[in-house]
């Protein structure tokens, strides 16, 4: 699969996709313009605050995993399960949920009100890292919990038998290795952050080049500086890309999170009270969704169902496009091509695919389909980093024999790859259609009224004032993007030893 022209056809085809439209806004905004202090400060706003959402989640992630690796309890698995939700959780969905504990007249600020402590406010700098380190918390405990249940039972054994240091002799190499990674990762996905900057960024002073750039398009229009803070998030992203892609292990959320190595080191209370704290942070926000949007369902307005139903459209359009692209890019050069989709803005690429459309169409009646095209470029790294492994190990087993057997073609894909990399294929399918389900970027700029996708028509709710509406249509959304999930993962492990 790796060899012939498929594979550099698929990756040129990628990068096209990204450098033209970039290509195409810079052509159309007159070529680079100098970038004004607002958005230098905005550059160093991004760069700090990925910085400290990917230091405090990968912090945090240590204990967690530590806690989860020699833990055994009733629910482990499924409290794993559940843990990992907010890393597919529609983000302007989350962002809500984040306002419902953390807000101005959220819960903890109601439990603070006796004790005489003054308001917490969530929104600024402070308000987007906590939201950051709400959505990749979760990822970070997944890559590291895998890099603790990679090392040999019979090592801790030994160690046990030998009275020799644990951490130091088997932990600590481990998180050398896995860390770095995991910080790469999380800080390319800080990068590009936009509806969190959006709704709660509070200002200038916390705003994300992502944002800026947006700012650029809405109310400026101005395509040469937009385009050209793309391309400084367009070498950052490379570079922390690169970097990421270097050093990350394992799979990207991957699965295997079942064995608990019998340890005898360690505070049982300790291990207790971070999983706990853990779960009741990333599990609050949730629950207060379900708890305010079950009123909110009456409120939703007529225009909720068809916009559900066009996210749905792109969700499942996503899910297809993306594996007819991941499939035949699954290789290190594959994968490396497709970081130039998550390190560039999705609204210049928006733009740049209008750009190139608008002598042909009217730009507002593509919306829907280059929203999708962005999503199928914003998924792809999460996508490869799932697949690949598996189709590598698939080509060092059975090349030889695929070869002596004169296997090619559709009928090497499906005597040979198709059945051993349903699980991968599965849960690569459901992070990619719950993700598209709960995109808020380029749908923003060019949608017809009317014309919207659900997170937009929640997020215009929100920007409404109507907020028990807004709750029923993130519960609406969450639950959608949730099953989206469920079903591709589910369909990819029905079965799938069988093959």
């Amino acid at each position: 699969m790796a060899r012939g022209a498929l594979p550099l056809i698929a990756a040129f085809v990628v990068a096209g996709l990204v450098i033209g439209p970039v290509a195409a806004v810079l052509w159309r905004g007159g070529g680079f313009t100098a970038l004004s202090p607002a958005d230098l400060d905005a550059l160093r706003f991004t760069v700090w605050q990925a910085i400290w959402s990917a230091a405090i989640s990968v912090a945090l992630a240590v204990p967690v995993a530590r806690a989860l690796a020699r833990r055994s309890f009733p629910g482990r698995s499924a409290l794993i399960s559940v843990m990992g939700a907010p890393f597919i959780l529609p983000v302007i969905v989350a962002v809500l949920g984040l306002l419902a504990v953390f807000g101005g007249n959220g819960v903890l600020n109601l439990l603070l009100a006796p004790l005489g402590v003054p308001k917490l406010d969530i929104y600024g700098a402070h308000g987007v890292i906590l939201a950051h380190v709400f959505f990749n918390l979760p990822l970070a405990v997944r890559l590291i919990l895998q890099g603790w249940l990679a090392i040999p039972s019979e090592r801790f054994r030994v160690a046990a038998s030998l009275g020799a240091p644990v951490f130091r002799l088997l932990e600590w190499p481990m998180l050398r290795r896995i860390v770095p990674g995991a910080f790469a990762v999380i800080f390319v996905i800080c990068l590009g952050s936009f509806a969190v900057a959006l709704t709660l960024g509070g200002g200038p002073r916390a705003t994300t080049v992502e944002l800026a750039i947006y700012q650029a398009f809405k109310f400026d229009f101005d395509l040469g500086k937009a385009a050209s803070l793309a391309v400084v998030q367009l070498v950052l992203g490379l570079g922390a890309g690169a970097v990421a892609l270097l050093l990350a292990r394992g799979d990207m959320l991957g699965a295997g999170l079942d064995r608990v190595v019998q340890r005898w080191d360690g505070s049982r209370l300790l291990d207790a009270l971070w999983i706990g704290a853990a779960a009741l942070f990333l599990l609050a926000p949730l629950s207060a969704i379900l708890l305010a949007g079950l009123p909110g369902l009456d409120d939703l307005p007529a225009s909720i169902w068809p916009a559900a139903l066009r996210s749905l459209a792109i969700s499942l359009g996503a899910v297809v496009l993306t594996t007819a692209l991941a499939l035949p890019l699954a290789t290190r050069a594959g994968e490396a091509a497709s970081l130039l989709g998550i390190s560039v803005s999705g609204l210049v690429l928006g733009t740049g695919l209008f750009v190139i459309a608008q002598p042909f169409v009217r730009p507002s009646s593509i919306a829907l389909p280059v929203t999708l095209l962005v999503n199928v470029l914003m998924a792809l790294p999460f996508v490869l980093r799932i697949l690949r492994p598996g189709v590598e190990a698939v080509q060092t087993d059975f090349a030889r024999l695929s070869a002596s057997l004169g296997l090619s073609g559709w009928a090497l894909w499906r005597i040979v790859y198709l059945p051993r990399l349903r699980r991968p294929m599965g849960f690569a399918a459901g992070l990619t259609g719950a993700l598209a389900m709960g995109d808020l970027g380029v749908i923003t700029l060019f949608s017809r009224p009317g014309e919207g996708t659900l997170p937009l028509a929640m997020y215009r709710l929100m920007g409404a004032y109507q907020m028990q509406a807004a709750y029923g249509a993130a519960l609406l959304l969450v639950t959608l993007s949730l099953a989206v999930f469920w079903v591709f993962d589910r369909g990819g492990r029905v079965d799938a030893d069988a093959g």
